[in-house]
């Protein structure tokens, strides 16, 4: 009979086994900022030539005191509130309380995207990729990668918050308020890199946590729009958003610090509680286990169709169920939108030019906004494509029988069926909510023929998207900048006196603003074709080229 001795562990070193919960945590920093130079960089710059140009654009239009009046009367409305905040200072305007009132929510939730998909990157996605275990197999604690991405997002919001004070500066604002106002967009990504850390120990999937954090960005926005839209200066209801505790600093008014401190507790529980939960499960796993799949698959997925049908399901329905629901909501609002009391001109300009046609031309701008969302939705499923060549997925599928053009064109195919899907719905919710509105059935029909008219343009910008999917997968991204510029050129291209060539730039220029404007068929036609020529061609394109992989 023979005996193993086995050696057993010192004290010390299980002390400091269970103990160190942040070892390596330096050497994931420095990580994580080797891997994100270019993604994190190209945020922090964007959001700041962002906020440069309407620094700059804001300087140039509205110069004289007349002119700021008029944005200060658009500010104090219901428009300006649902999509701009509570107005505060209109009543005594300035270039900087103009801007500060008007701009502010789109940089609020930049950066909670910002830092969302930084968190969620460098946590879930890492889990899911393997990585995190291959990290955790060297001496690193167990809250060490979570608290590297959370000091990461803490530098990079800081980082983010001078970068627009000294763009705000540098244009001639007040400093104070300058950093005041950045602070307040720094705390909103502060707040949503909590939430994410959060998120991220719910589900064992990315995208569900990313859509848990991105519903409550919506969510956050929705209730401070309805808050400030219901008295002057908001409401109580204003409150219960995030968002609104930093536009009650209120920037150039009378700047007060203390909301900031709603911000960062937030941000603080919402990390604490993310830190907690991460200690009850494994790597890898979420708190709310993965539902349990049949032993075979159903036999409608034996075609690559039903395939990336399946894999888009979820999001199309939840960008079809939310938009519908928007568009209900804007359009019920229709008549009072349109109100052309204490309307200013540069608001006259955007709906039309004329005040006989205010509810067309509002409903217009609702339409061209709705159909930029839905761009969103078009490159994200063009993007789902290349996660799955990268992640290394489809690799095995195109080894089988199955061929590249059935592969990427069923892509394609599901996509542009849940657009015109997806137009269909949102222009039906979007007619009813202004029949109701203004008392005349017929814009039902009228919203649905409008937001279908985008569908050429939105399917010219898929076919961008699948060129350079075909030809150079990594530019897919020059597509948000077309869309971007897309949504510039309908909805400022008249107030900045943009020329017809640099609007016909735009797909989105061309179905016009219906119902204000009457639908051109035949350029609905030539866009379509256009759009065929471009899938086509980066469809061929794919299969010449070698696939890619992470």
């Amino acid at each position: 009979m023979t005996a193993t001795a086995v050696r057993q562990p010192t004290r010390t070193a299980v002390s400091r086994a269970s103990g160190d919960t942040l070892a390596g945590t330096g050497t994931l920093i420095r990580f994580i900022l080797r891997r994100d130079r270019i993604k994190l960089s190209a945020w922090l710059l964007g959001i700041t030539a962002l906020m440069l140009y309407f620094t700059t654009i804001v300087s140039e239009v509205y110069q004289t005191q007349e002119q700021l009046q008029d944005m200060g009367r658009f500010m104090g409305g219901s428009f300006g509130a649902l999509f701009g905040g509570p107005g505060y200072g209109r009543d005594d305007i300035t270039l900087e309380r103009a801007i500060v009132g008007v701009y502010a929510q789109w940089f609020f939730v930049l950066a909670g995207l910002m830092n969302m998909l930084l968190v969620s990157r460098h946590t879930r996605v890492d889990e899911q990729n393997g990585r995190t275990e291959l990290i955790r197999a060297n001496v690193v604690g167990r809250h060490a990668q979570l608290t590297a991405v959370l000091v990461v997002a803490v530098g990079a919001n800081v980082v983010l918050a001078l970068l627009l004070t000294g763009a705000m500066t540098a244009n001639g604002l007040g400093a104070g308020g300058a950093l005041l106002f950045a602070a307040g967009i720094g705390a909103v990504g502060l707040i949503f890199a909590g939430i994410t850390a959060l998120t991220v120990q719910v589900t064992e999937y990315s995208r569900a946590a990313t859509g848990l954090t991105g519903a409550a960005i919506g969510v956050a926005w929705a209730v401070r729009a309805l808050g400030d839209m219901m008295g002057d200066h908001g409401s109580a209801l204003s409150w219960f958003s995030p968002l609104a505790w930093s536009q009650q600093t209120r920037p150039y008014v009378d700047a007060r610090w203390w909301p900031l401190l709603l911000s960062i507790g937030l941000a603080v529980a919402a990390a604490a509680a993310g830190y907690a939960l991460s200690t009850r499960r494994d790597v890898g796993a979420g708190l709310v286990a993965a539902r349990i799949g049949a032993p075979e698959a159903a036999p409608w997925l034996r075609s690559p169709l039903a395939v990336a049908f399946r894999l888009q399901r979820s999001s199309l329905l939840w960008w079809t169920g939310a938009l519908a629901g928007a568009g209900f909501l804007w359009g019920a609002v229709a008549d009072a939108m349109a109100d052309p009391t204490d309307m200013d001109e540069e608001r006259i300009e955007m709906f039309g030019g004329s005040l006989d046609t205010l509810v067309d031309g509002y409903l217009g701008v609702i339409t061209l906004f709705m159909a930029v969302l839905a761009g969103t939705m078009v490159i994200l499923g063009v993007q789902a494509a290349r996660g799955e060549e990268t992640k290394g997925r489809a690799e095995p599928v195109l080894a089988t029988a199955t061929g590249r053009w059935a592969w990427f064109g069923s892509y394609l195919a599901v996509v542009t069926v849940g657009l015109v899907g997806l137009l269909l719905l949102v222009g039906l919710t979007t007619g009813i909510g202004a029949a109701i509105s203004t008392g005349d059935a017929a814009y039902v029909g009228k919203m649905v023929a409008a937001h279908v008219a985008h569908a050429p343009g939105l399917l010219v910008l898929l076919g961008v998207a699948a060129l350079l999917f075909g030809v150079l997968p990594r530019a897919i991204g020059v597509t948000w900048v077309i869309l971007a510029y897309g949504m510039f050129s309908g909805m400022f291209g008249a107030i900045v006196d943009l020329p017809q060539w640099a609007h016909n730039l735009s797909p989105l220029e061309h179905a016009g603003k219906p119902p204000l404007d009457g639908i051109a068929w035949p350029a609905m036609g030539i866009l379509l074709v256009i759009a065929a020529g471009l899938a086509a061609a980066g469809l061929a394109a794919f299969r010449r080229r070698d696939l890619e992989t992470k």
